[in-house]
C-alpha cells in the first residue's frame, strides 16, 4: 500500500488532471490499546467445587440468565470439569432442578 491517494480532477482545459494527496501518518497513539488479559482459572479446581446434580446453587453459577450453559472460554474451566459439569447440568434439567436452556 502506499502513503498517497489519487484523485482526478478536471482543469480549466477540460483535460483530466491526476493529483496526489500524502495520507497523514498514523502512529502508535493513534491505535487503541489492547486490554489487559488475565488468565481465566478454574473455579471448580480452585475451590474444589463438588459439581453434583443435586447441588443447583452450585450449578447455576455455570448458566446465563435465560438458562443457557455458559462456554469455557468465559467461565474458565478445564475441558475435563466442563465436560462433568455438562453432564450434571443436563442431569439436574431432567429432574427439574434447573431451567431448560
Amino acid at each position: 500500500m502506499s502513503d498517497d491517494v489519487r484523485t482526478e480532477e478536471k482543469n480549466e482545459n477540460g483535460s483530466r488532471e491526476e493529483r496526489r494527496e500524502q495520507r497523514p501518518q498514523r502512529g502508535p497513539q493513534d491505535q487503541p490499546r489492547r486490554p489487559y488479559f488475565r488468565k481465566k482459572v478454574d473455579k471448580i479446581a480452585l475451590y474444589k467445587l463438588e459439581i453434583d446434580y443435586k447441588k443447583p446453587e452450585v450449578l447455576r453459577q455455570f448458566l446465563t440468565e435465560n438458562g443457557k450453559i455458559l462456554p469455557r472460554r468465559i467461565t474458565g474451566t478445564s475441558a475435563k470439569n466442563q465436560r462433568r459439569l455438562v453432564r450434571e447440568i443436563k442431569k439436574a434439567r431432567i429432574l427439574a432442578l434447573l431451567p431448560m436452556g
